[in-house]
């Protein structure tokens, strides 16, 4: 074997040997990009928590506010027919029951009929003289006075009727038979002096 052979033979590193890190060396800082990277991450996961944080923060306002309308609903349907009812003083033999909503708008009678299909396809629920259904929305009965779909009703009140007047609807449904009480328990009213009128919902 020549010279030259020996030498390059020497020169070429031997197979299957791994190199290793010196154990002393210093871990190389972090270039600015690299900290920016790292920064905007941060950023992004104090910013995601805080808005996962105002998420719940608004359902629960959300939650309390819908609970907040179902009970002033409630106290105000009640406090109007207590109001209307101190200046009852008869009942006429026949009243009509018009469903209002909580504007005291008349709307189709179907949202105060528990038998109703739409009653029950959507949820509805009965509950202190209101028609209940999911989303808050409310309706109860008005009793005596005037008023067509869409239009206040006026001349009447939310006062139940004496359990001997006959209650009907519009359409013609009885509600309550003199004596057996309000079918589906909708707020009712009464009668001024027996003129079937009296203060508006």
């Amino acid at each position: 074997m020549s010279e030259n052979d020996k030498a390059t033979e020497h020169d070429e590193p031997e197979k299957g040997r791994i190199s290793f890190q010196d154990s002393s060396t210093t871990p190389r800082p972090p270039t600015l990009a690299e900290q920016r990277a790292r920064q905007r991450v941060e950023a992004e996961q104090r910013e995601h928590a805080v808005a996962e944080e105002a998420a719940r923060a608004e359902a629960e306002r959300k939650k309390k506010l819908r609970k907040r309308v179902l009970i002033g609903g409630g106290v105000g349907v009640g406090l109007v027919g207590l109001i209307a009812g101190s200046y009852a003083l008869a009942s006429p033999s026949t009243v009509t029951a018009r469903c209002t909503d909580t504007n005291g708008v008349v709307v189709d009678d179907q949202y105060c009929d528990t038998d109703s299909a739409y009653y029950r396809n959507y949820g509805g629920y009965h509950s202190g003289g209101l028609f209940i259904f999911p989303g808050g929305r409310q309706y109860h009965y008005y009793y005596g006075g005037s008023g067509s779909v869409g239009q206040r009703a006026t001349g009447g009140t939310t006062t139940p009727p004496s359990g001997n007047a006959k209650v009907t609807s519009p359409s013609g449904r009885t509600i309550q038979r003199g004596g057996f009480g309000v079918k589906g328990g909708g707020a009712s009213a009464g009668s001024d002096g027996g003129s079937g009128k009296s203060g508006g919902s």
